[in-house]
């Protein structure tokens, strides 16, 4: 945690006053219990308490990104936690302090080309365990690291054992060393463990002193990219990038526009030409990257492709008790019955994220209200994270990439105007099971597929209907492709 600056001009009760650096203390730890270590790591660690005034609580952070997003996401959450201790208070004004007044510079070299955001103070450093990685890592203009996600604290299971082998397997690389696969890409629902492995992947290499380990979000690229522009300094940009040891990317489905698509291929192209790693991650295969450039996507496809599937209640119940250990850290008296953990692990079933979620309330409910954790309270804190068995809610691109696998064509067949019969029959079924599977109407379904009438779809619609009655193959093939599409 930062420290609170002393030598900034108040509007209110001054921080030398010894009430109001305690409360600060208090809200912080409120905050931290209330959205989570992850959370609060990444968007509060570094805002500052300027001063209390009136109604109002004064706080600042270092960068025009963290405001708005405190603003957008998090204000009434942070109001609560100060009325908590200042029942007076009305709002919160959270302001971007300059430079001047940000953490004392650190002696060490600014890199030649920064491609961090222009707005955050140069030297500033986190202060944690890993304080010398994670200085090096926001030299180089990394996006900001959690500390505690490293191989130690990754929880393994039959859906993440092929993708842990080959993060470490990168990570334990060195500086000229033959690299295996190139690019490692690694796709997966929200919350299944992407970000762990990639942050995981980027505190080991970084351990080594002879090796660069970049890790920047799709949003930090574009933002460096633009910025580089806008200093017309690019070139600069784009060598510091590709001198690069291992480059990561994440959530690379949000990587928008042809200038900077382009701009990512050139790189990618030439870090593997270079022998140097490329580790990408993102919610969706590369084939179903529909706004990337198809060659971006065809270098993509040809490293190793790897899925982090669903996770299974064995594997929940061991992340559970991982993050119950973790919290005992900084709470030693916590503890969560067994029958408890059985409950969550079994009830909560779509993420990572809703398990650690979980084990934050039933934190902030002990610590806060001095009760233990029992399976009532467990209940009744977490019913809306318990959500429904509802189908599976399957989309269009599902069905046009299982069928294509199920009938040996490609996905760029059935949105092609082909019309051999080997890729029509495929087609007008990935239609048929659109319209039965999906709420997309006719309209919307001939889109997806290359731009069709409405009018096609529906004969298609038709025409699989009448066979399925007729043709006891196909209704069972048909069967079988939705029982893998809702499964």
């Amino acid at each position: 945690m930062t420290n609170l600056h002393q030598d900034q001009p108040h509007r209110g009760l001054p921080l030398r006053d010894q009430s109001v650096r305690d409360q600060w203390t208090r809200v912080k730890s409120r905050l931290r219990i209330s959205v989570g270590e992850d959370i609060y790591s990444s968007w509060f660690a570094r805002m500052d308490l300027e001063s209390v005034q009136d109604e109002c609580v004064f706080m600042t952070v270092p960068t025009v990104f963290l405001r708005s997003w405190i603003q957008s996401h998090y204000t009434d959450r942070v109001l609560s936690c100060w009325q908590a201790e200042l029942p007076e208070v009305k709002r919160v004004s959270v302001t971007v302090r300059s430079a001047m007044r940000a953490a004392a510079p650190a002696k060490e070299a600014a890199p030649a080309v920064d491609v961090r955001r222009p707005d955050r103070p140069a030297q500033e450093l986190r202060v944690s365990a890993s304080a010398p990685v994670s200085a090096s890592h926001d030299a180089l203009g990394g996006s900001p690291l959690d500390p505690r996600l490293t191989f130690s604290s990754f929880v393994m299971g039959r859906s993440n054992t092929l993708a842990h082998a080959a993060a470490r397997q990168v990570a334990e690389g060195r500086r000229g060393d033959p690299v295996m696969f190139n690019p490692l890409y690694i796709h997966a629902g929200v919350g299944l463990g992407k970000t762990h492995l990639l942050q995981a992947v980027t505190w080991a290499g970084n351990s080594s002193p002879d090796r660069k380990v970049l890790y920047l979000t799709a949003e930090k690229f574009m933002y460096g990219f633009v910025a580089a522009l806008k200093a017309q300094n690019s070139l600069a940009f784009k060598e510091a990038l590709r001198g690069i040891d291992v480059l990561i990317i994440d959530d690379l489905q949000f990587l928008q526009g042809k200038t900077i698509q382009s701009e990512f291929c050139h790189t990618l192209n030439a870090l593997i030409d270079a022998g140097r790693q490329v580790v990408v991650a993102s919610d969706r295969p590369p084939s179903d990257l529909e706004s990337l450039d198809d060659r971006v996507r065809s270098r993509l496809a040809g490293g190793l492709v790897v899925e982090m599937g669903s996770l299974g209640e064995e594997l929940r119940l061991e992340i559970l008790r991982s993050r119950v250990t973790a919290a005992r850290v900084h709470h030693a008296g916590f503890e969560v019955p067994e029958p408890v953990l059985d409950y969550l692990a079994k009830a909560i079933t779509h993420n990572g994220r809703d398990l650690e979620g979980a084990v934050n309330r039933l934190l902030a409910h002990s610590k806060l209200n001095a009760q233990p954790v029992t399976l009532e309270m467990a209940e009744r804190e977490v019913r809306d994270l318990v959500r429904p068995q509802e189908p599976k809610r399957v989309k269009i691109e599902d069905i046009q990439r299982v069928v294509a696998r199920q009938y040996n064509v490609s996905r760029s067949d059935l949105l092609s105007s082909r019309r051999t019969a080997n890729v029509v029959r495929p087609r007008q079924v990935a239609m048929y099971l659109s319209k039965v599977l999906t709420l997309r109407s006719l309209p919307e379904i001939g889109r997806r597929f290359g731009g069709r009438d409405h009018t096609t779809v529906l004969h298609a619609v038709r025409k699989i209907e009448a066979l399925v009655g007729k043709d006891h193959s196909l209704a069972d093939e048909v069967e079988l492709l939705k029982r893998q599409l809702q499964d």
